[in-house]
């Protein structure tokens, strides 16, 4: 994972919320495109946007394809985000 396509995927708020519903589980691109008021075509871009970042997979079931949440990714970066404040709120103090 290169954080620099991490970011790029994170600074836009469409595939932000993404992220957000597909913490509560898989779902198909119609369904995640029903929570937005753009084209199918869009939802993919952004879809395609997030999977080249590592944030989310992508499983393929009949003619369905459903995309959930790459976790490990997301608590890499919380990690590097961590160590860039300076380690831990329970450093701090000391």
């Amino acid at each position: 994972m290169g954080f620099a396509e991490t970011f790029k995927a994170l600074s836009d708020s469409v595939r932000r919320d993404i992220l957000m519903l597909l913490r509560e589980g898989g779902m198909s691109a119609g369904e995640i495109g029903s929570h937005f008021d753009m084209t199918g075509a869009t939802i993919s871009y952004h879809l395609n946007i997030l999977k080249k970042a590592g944030l989310i997979f992508e499983t393929k079931e009949k003619n369905y394809i459903y995309y959930t949440l790459n976790t490990s990714v997301v608590e890499e970066v919380m990690l590097w985000l961590s160590e860039l404040k300076g380690g831990s709120s329970d450093d701090q103090g000391e």
